[in-house]
């Protein structure tokens, strides 16, 4: 149903539904007039006593009104009374905005929710005005509450460790497991048992994603979320009502040293959180994958795919020099490269490469490139057909750095009047002018004036809880605002120059959040230089990032055999495939595996553009033998599958449900049966494929078209 309808419910409780074909909702009053979502997707309405209040938050002063889960329960949750409501249609989203009022302190909450016309998918954020006489210091605030989900001994929970080198690491365990049953109707409260995962300093998916899943077992219904902060945030996972409940913030007072303090008339939004629904984990990742295209800003890249190649991961590492980089660039182009970026050290001039603590200037090495500069290694790129592409790391400044002492002390994060030093290195605040203005001057030399058209943006040190400019209430409080004026001044960057592509990047995906992933085209994946490592963190970053921005490693080198070369090549075809290796010193042989896969990735990245992930054998472990990654097209009638070989038998069965009793064609792409390498087969049975690997390591792209559904 679209738009919204009342119904009065025993006179005083008013009930209505807001929402679209995919994701219909339904509203009710509760006795004490609070508003509550008792209805989300085709569930049965939960009793409004039953369900929570829409937004809790604690200030100081207003502490919990009963024992319970952390977050349910806080004293204003009952006091923010429902006031009124609008909604309406932007664009290709519905929207929903519900007023909610507190008569004691005047506090106002607008809860903001907005769904993509046919999407499953509800987001939501809260924007807190004091319309009352005195100053509320508030320490939390959810972003989405939601009560009456099935009973904990009903629902496994799924988490993604984030680890450096290590990204994407999901795994699954009973909620009960944490939550304990504590025979809750023996006792006058619900249980204060609950799961709690929240992010740490200024690597937002650093530790964990900041995402979660809830799977209800049977049936396999799947509840996704991600908390789009690009800083802290945190979800918590409790009982109540005989029922699981959902709670997503941003920072906090507890977690993150988050406050701010409003004042009357000012307001205050949280970092949206956004719920995906599903019939299986598969589906709610991709709704999840369509809402993140519907959101973030429109580029030509998402589109267009192009092939790039980056000079530094095993390889240069940091060291490029004119010498060096000519032949590279040379063999990248005959691979079929389009962009080419140099990595770190474009800007050293030290005789000793140190050059860690003192970046900041970002003018190119005389060293490096004594004939004719940088510009001549840009204009080679352009000569060979390819776009130059730079690596930056906007936010520090060394302390050696001549920056470090020209831009002003509040230009710099900073505690208690000291300016904040982490690893030789300090970190500009960005809602400052004058940092803003040093990397303005920066980009538009090197964009407008060199024609660079991709920036490599990376982010290597950690800044632990925050700043504390002045205004700033709390160290949190500084790291969210800076963290919201990166994005402001990348959106203004792409403003002016609209061609330009930006891979975000923060030692890997140190900061792979929806909220970066909104505003940026890509997103380093990993680190990781072990091919043989790479492939459970490229077959499961699809749950984070679509995979047309999944910038996935593809190392191959002169030394290795044909079946590693292929190995890490295959690997990276279901992503955007970011080459490197020495593809200067290998042999015409060797360098025909590398076209060979650039060839075969230009055939299917248009598909991959509109693509949603499945695994059929399930998200990978870290030690799995055999793993496996689909995209399937959204008329199912294309499908493509990933499957590596890292040890185990040399066949195995895999299960296709959305293709199964069709007829299927199934086409090995890469690498070609004629290349010799891990030479394997794939067979379509009717339910499933059988991929056959005789040796290890082995990696097979395989395509499947398949004909009408029986009886179609």
């Amino acid at each position: 149903m679209t738009g919204t309808a009342d119904a009065e419910l025993n006179g005083t409780q008013s009930t209505f539904t807001w929402g679209h074909t995919a994701l219909d909702t339904e509203f009710a009053t509760a006795s004490d007039e609070t508003l509550r979502l008792v209805r989300l997707g085709d569930a049965e309405p939960v009793p409004a006593e039953s369900a929570l209040p829409l937004v809790e938050l604690t200030a100081f002063g207003h502490g919990s009104a009963w024992s319970g889960p952390r977050f349910t329960g806080t004293a204003f949750g009952a006091r923010l009374k429902y006031r009124d409501r609008l909604s309406g249609r932007r664009g290709d989203q519905e929207w929903l905005t519900l007023e909610l009022h507190d008569p004691d302190t005047g506090l106002t909450a607008f809860v903001e929710l907005a769904s993509p016309a046919g999407l499953p998918v509800l987001r939501s954020r809260v924007r807190l005005r004091n319309d009352g006489r005195e100053p509320l210091v508030v320490q939390s605030v959810t972003s989405l509450l939601l009560g009456g989900l099935p009973a904990p001994e009903a629902l496994d929970v799924r988490r993604a460790r984030n680890d450096w080198l290590a990204e994407c690491r999901w795994y699954s365990e009973p909620l009960r497991d944490t939550v304990a049953d504590i025979n809750v109707g023996a006792h006058q409260h619900d249980s204060r048992a609950a799961l709690v995962l929240a992010g740490r300093g200024s690597w937002p998916t650093d530790g964990h994603l900041a995402m979660g899943a809830l799977t209800e077992r049977g049936s396999g219904r799947t509840w996704l979320w991600q908390i789009e902060s690009p800083a802290g945030w945190r979800w918590d996972l409790g009982e109540s009502e005989g029922g699981t409940c959902l709670a997503l913030n941003g920072p906090t007072d507890a977690e993150h040293q988050w406050r701010v303090r409003l004042a009357p008339g000012e307001e205050f939004t949280t970092v949206p959180g956004v719920l995906s629904l599903g019939a299986g984990f598969d589906q709610a990742v991709g709704a999840l994958t369509a809402y993140r295209r519907a959101v973030r800003r429109p580029h030509p890249d998402h589109t267009a795919l192009p092939v790039v190649f980056n000079d530094y991961m095993n390889t240069l590492m940091g060291d490029p020099t004119t010498e060096k980089l000519f032949p590279l660039i040379d063999a990248a182009a005959q691979a079929g490269a389009e962009y080419f970026c140099v990595d770190a050290g474009w800007y050293d001039d030290s005789a000793d490469g140190d050059w860690w603590d003192t970046v900041g200037a970002w003018l190119p090495s005389a060293r490096r490139f004594p004939d004719g500069g940088i510009r001549a290694v840009l204009d080679r790129i352009r000569e060979r057909g390819m776009v130059p592409g730079l690596w930056l790391e906007p936010e520090v400044v060394g302390v050696r750095s001549p920056v470090a002492a020209a831009l002003p002390p509040d230009a710099f994060f900073q505690r208690d009047g000291v300016r904040l030093t982490e690893q030789g290195r300090h970190q500009l605040d960005l809602r400052h002018p004058a940092a803003r203005a040093h990397l303005d001057k920066a980009v538009d030399r090197i964009v407008g004036d060199w024609g660079v058209g991709y920036l490599k943006l990376d982010y290597n040190i950690v800044i632990d809880p925050g700043t504390l400019a002045p205004g700033d209430l709390a160290p949190g409080a500084g790291l969210l605002g800076h963290a919201h004026a990166y994005l402001d001044w990348l959106s203004e960057v792409l403003d002016r120059h609209p061609h330009l592509v930006i891979e975000n990047c923060a030692s890997g995906g140190m900061r792979m959040d929806g909220a970066t992933l909104a505003v940026t085209q890509l997103q380093s994946t990993s680190d990781q230089q072990d091919p043989l490592r790479y492939p459970p963190i490229a077959a499961a970053a699809p749950t984070a990032v679509p995979p047309e921005q999944g910038a996935v490693w593809a190392y191959p080198q002169p030394d290795f055999d044909d079946d590693l070369i292929a190995f890490t090549l295959g690997g990276a075809l279901l992503g955007r495939i970011h080459l490197s290796g020495h593809l200067d010193r290998m042999s015409q042989r060797q360098l025909g595996f590398v076209r060979d896969a650039v060839t075969t990735y230009r055939t299917i990245r248009p598909d991959l553009a509109r693509a949603v992930p499945f695994w059929p054998l399930g998200l990978p472990g870290w030690t799995d033998e055999w793993l496996a990654l689909g995209m399937r097209s959204s008329d199912d009638r294309t499908s493509y599958l990933t499957v590596w070989r890292r040890g185990g038998e040399r066949e195995l069965r895999l299960p296709i449900g959305h293709l199964a009793g069709r007829e299927v064609r199934a086409e090995i792409l890469y690498p070609s049966p004629a290349s010799g390498a891990a030479a394997g087969s794939a067979v379509w049975d009717g339910d499933a494929l059988r991929v056959s690997l005789p040796r290890t390591p082995a990696v097979v792209l395989v395509r499947l078209v398949a004909g009408p559904p029986n009886g179609a």
